[in-house]
């Protein structure tokens, strides 16, 4: 059973009890730091990465023609041969 706006309220009251309002504050502060550091953390790593990251893949084949300069040259001689 969720608990609804009425037990939200008693728990807090309680929680405030127990722990007191300056306890509280601290650990939402703590809290609160911890988060913005992990954010900062995640940020730094994710600038890393892209200074690093290779240079853009050719995933169409019609543009990956690899020129190789012996190869065009027997080609052109094979060519001249046939005629």
């Amino acid at each position: 059973m969720i608990p609804g706006g009425y037990e939200w309220l008693v728990l807090l009251l309680v929680v405030v009890l127990v722990f007191g309002t300056k306890k509280l504050r601290n650990v939402g502060g703590d809290l609160g730091s911890a988060v913005k550091s992990f954010k900062k953390a995640m940020q730094d790593e994710d600038d890393a990465v892209k200074k690093n990251e290779p240079p853009e893949q050719i995933t169409d084949d019609s543009k990956a023609r690899v020129f190789d300069a012996k190869s065009e040259t027997h080609e052109k001689d094979d060519a001249n041969h046939k005629t």
